[in-house]
C-alpha cells in the first residue's frame, strides 16, 4: 500500500513539474512592446472613455484573455500606454534643453517647435495623447488610477518646466527663476494650445508664431 502511493505521489509530482516547466518555457503569442504601442495609438485616437476592448484587441491582433493575462486591465493598459507616449514620443524632446554652447532662448525654442512638429505630424495621431485623453477628466467612466495618472503626468512636465527656469544659469542670469511658476506655465498652456489646434489640421507654419510670441512674452527673445 505504501509503494502503491509512493508511486502515485511520483506519478503526480512528475506531472505538476513537467506541466508547470511547460507553462514556465510557453513564449507570448505576440510583440508586447508592438500591441502596446498599438493600444497607445488606439488611446490617443479616441481618448480612454470613447476605447472599447473590442477597439483595442482588433488593433492590437490579440484575443481579451490574453490581453486581460498580459495587462490585467483596460485600465492598466492605459497607465502602460502612457508611459510608453510620454518615454518614447515625448521627452526625448526635452534633451534639446540642454544642448551646450546655444542660449537659452534657442533652446527653448528648438525644444517648443520639436514638440509642435510631432503635434501636426500627420503620420501619426495629432496633437497630444495626454491632452487628448484628458478630456474624458469630467466623464464618470474615467477610473481614479487613470485619471491620477493623467495628473501627474502633467505636473511632472511642468516641474520639469519650473525646474529649467530654477536652475539654468542664463535664466538666473536673466532672472526667469524669479518667475519660473508663471513662466513655466505660460510655456505649458501654450503647447497645450497648440495641441488643440494641430487636431483641427492647422499646420505647424502657422502655429510658429505662437511659439515665438510666448518666448518673447517671458523676456526670451
Amino acid at each position: 500500500m505504501i509503494r502503491l502511493l509512493g508511486r502515485v505521489f511520483f506519478k503526480l509530482t512528475t506531472f505538476l513539474n513537467l506541466r508547470g516547466s511547460m507553462a514556465a518555457g510557453r513564449k507570448k503569442e505576440f510583440d508586447e512592446a508592438a500591441v502596446l504601442d498599438s493600444a497607445m495609438k488606439v488611446f490617443w485616437q479616441k481618448g480612454y472613455v470613447g476605447t472599447s476592448m473590442s477597439d483595442l484587441t482588433e488593433s492590437m491582433g490579440i484575443k481579451k484573455q490574453s490581453l486581460y493575462n498580459a495587462f490585467i486591465s483596460k485600465e492598466q493598459l492605459f497607465i502602460k500606454a502612457t508611459d510608453l507616449y510620454l518615454n518614447n514620443r515625448y521627452a526625448n524632446n526635452f534633451s534639446l534643453l540642454y544642448q551646450e554652447n546655444i542660449s537659452l532662448s534657442e533652446r527653448m525654442r528648438n525644444c517648443m517647435m520639436s514638440i509642435l512638429v510631432r503635434q501636426c505630424d500627420s503620420t501619426e495621431h495629432k496633437g497630444c495623447f495626454v491632452t487628448l485623453c484628458q478630456s474624458d477628466l469630467d466623464s464618470d467612466n474615467m477610473p481614479a488610477e487613470a485619471t491620477q495618472k493623467l495628473i501627474d503626468s502633467d505636473n511632472d512636465i511642468l516641474n520639469m518646466w519650473v525646474d529649467l527656469f530654477l536652475t539654468d544659469p542664463e535664466s538666473i542670469a536673466l532672472g526667469l527663476n524669479k518667475r519660473a511658476n508663471e513662466c513655466s506655465m505660460c510655456i505649458f498652456t501654450t503647447l497645450k494650445g497648440t495641441a488643440c489646434m494641430s487636431r483641427i489640421n492647422t499646420p505647424s507654419t502657422d502655429l510658429t508664431c505662437v511659439i515665438e510670441n510666448c518666448l518673447k512674452n517671458i523676456g526670451l527673445h
